[in-house]
């Protein structure tokens, strides 16, 4: 056989197996996009949330938090972050813009140097109040923000899910993949298994207790984010959901940070 005529047999036999990985990312962006898309519309929300964080020794603290979420079309959530309890974190406030591929913008007000601190680019891996939560987890996931693939169905719980895996597209992640489980009927997330640049499994996210708000719009009461490598973890209680409540642009401004309530 000649060089020719070898080239073009392996590229004919390798050409199924590109049709089915291209099948699969176009299924996984598919999902994704259908996700986002299911959720579109709700326009804002305010909810109350407790943060149990929990040492690997199982010793528990507890901080209480206000949440404020507005819709922007065209682009990543607002959101922002009030701490009200205990009294070493009352008055800490974090802001949030959520993008695509351009990274987020994200200000810390820190009461007890009394400026509002932007948070680098660079350091969105890190930490979150001393959470197993990081900067990153916290801002909307944007559908730009990853590539995707489509790996399997298959029961989770009481659902059916999709589990398709996510590669951040942005700089500076702390995740090479994440492997993301959402249920057929309402893409709520069940699970998401976070790898860190060696490869390695990082966190696990388990989200459960949904409630369904406006007829459509489902939000879930329990959050907990366990680090694997560290034995921390974190639980978010979430509770007083209430939508549409006539948030806009001005509740979410860096310049007001400080006074903001």
């Amino acid at each position: 056989m000649s060089r020719l005529n070898r080239f073009i047999a392996l590229v004919l036999l390798a050409l199924p197996f590109a049709a089915v990985a291209t099948s699969a990312g176009e299924k996984g962006l598919e999902i994704a996009t259908a996700a986002d898309a299911y959720d579109a519309g709700f326009g804002d929300f305010v909810a109350d949330m407790k943060m149990i964080l929990v040492n690997k020794a199982g010793d528990t603290s507890t901080r209480e938090i206000r949440i404020r979420t507005l819709e922007v079309e065209g682009d990543g959530d607002k959101s922002l972050s009030i701490f009200d309890e205990p009294a070493d974190v009352k008055g800490t406030k974090m802001l949030t813009y959520s993008h695509g591929l351009e990274p987020d913008d994200q200000w810390l007000y820190l009461p007890a140097l009394k400026r509002v601190k932007r948070i680098s680019s660079r350091n969105k891996s890190g930490p979150f109040m001393g959470s197993t939560f990081a900067f990153e987890d916290l801002g909307s996931q944007e559908v730009e923000k990853y590539t995707y693939k489509y790996l399997r169905d298959e029961p989770c719980g009481d659902w059916t899910c999709h589990v398709i895996e996510r590669y951040p597209a942005y700089e500076f992640s702390g995740y090479t993949r994440q492997v993301v489980w959402l249920d057929t009927a309402a893409y709520r997330v069940a699970r998401t298994e976070y790898y860190d640049r060696k490869q390695s499994l990082l966190k696990t996210l388990t989200m459960s207790e949904y409630l369904q708000f406006l007829d459509h719009y489902w939000r879930p009461g329990r959050m907990e984010m366990v680090n694997h490598q560290t034995g921390k973890s974190t639980i978010l209680e979430w509770t007083g959901y209430r939508f549409r409540t006539g948030l806009s642009e001005a509740d979410f401004r860096s310049q007001t940070l400080k006074r903001t309530n």
